[in-house]
């Protein structure tokens, strides 16, 4: 049931009652009109109630305005501008060293590699290839291997798949940087695919690590035997080919080996670093 009001008579208190009635009405009335701002949070609906002024963004639609046209206006919201990468003054010295436009004959891009290698602790020689295109015909990507003859520098930990790695996997337990499998094996791998797979651990017939013969392709997998392959739908191949420490000889042997890999008249632009360092095109000979 609703209130019950007792009407008293007599004239002024019913004057007041009346009074007291019209005043409840407007009350009720003014709740019901769209109030400007409706839709925001506690402080701005006080805001508004109080007086004060509102954002324009938060204002809701009046005198024909659409909500697009409000959604436009939050759109106008100026954006912050990207700060420019700022290298550091070891960088910038660096490369004020190299001439950006000049082929380096091999030999010399070393020398330069090793004397524009600034980190304290021995940092890795990568080389970047960038190839024709249209080299790669109608194929997305291209992929091999080769074998450095001096190795990357870093120790290579290869095992052979079996039960015992399939349970360790399992557990969350690698401890191999390349795994290996006979072709029999693939069917149980398939397991922890899932585990591997992201990690680039998962053995595959393209790169090498499946076969019949899984300890001689274990063995040249730790001796220095490395992938390669573009990135997803780049014309580029970066590889690890040894350590700044290596001596110039070891280098150059390593680096023409991946060059003759991919194939020199496939390759468009190719570029020595160390960790860190400036980038020093060579020049193809």
């Amino acid at each position: 049931m609703g209130k019950i009001r007792v009407a008293t008579l007599g004239t002024e208190e019913e004057a007041e009652q009346k009074r007291r009635a019209d005043a409840r009405r407007q009350t009720k009335k003014s709740k019901k009109e769209k109030v400007e701002g409706v839709g925001l949070k506690g402080g701005e609906r006080g805001a508004v109630v109080d007086g004060g002024e509102i954002k324009p963004e938060f204002k809701a639609p009046q005198d024909g305005a659409t909500e697009s046209d409000a959604a436009d206006t939050k759109a106008q919201k100026p954006k912050k501008e990207k700060k420019a990468r700022v290298r550091g003054k070891k960088y910038q010295d660096a490369l004020s060293q190299v001439d950006k436009v000049k082929l380096y004959p091999l030999n010399d891009a070393l020398a330069l590699m090793k004397k524009t290698s600034f980190t304290k602790f021995d940092g890795t020689v990568e080389l970047h290839i960038n190839l024709n295109a249209a080299s790669l015909n109608d194929k997305k990507d291209m992929r091999g291997s080769v074998s450095l003859p001096h190795g990357t520098g870093k120790e290579v930990r290869v095992a052979i798949a079996d039960d015992k790695i399939l349970e360790d996997v399992a557990k969350g337990v690698i401890a191999f940087d390349v795994l290996v499998a006979h072709p029999s094996m693939m069917p149980k791998l398939a397991r922890v695919a899932k585990v591997l797979g992201p990690k680039g651990l998962m053995p595959n017939p393209k790169n090498g690590t499946v076969g019949e013969d899984t300890d001689k392709i274990a063995a040249s997998l730790s001796k220095g035997k490395v992938n390669f392959k573009t990135e997803p739908d780049h014309p580029v191949i970066h590889m690890t080919v040894g350590k700044v420490s290596f001596e110039d000889k070891k280098l150059s042997e390593n680096i023409k080996a991946v060059l003759d890999a991919v194939g020199r008249g496939k390759i468009a632009k190719v570029t020595l670093a160390a960790t860190m360092g400036p980038g020093i095109k060579l020049a193809l000979t």
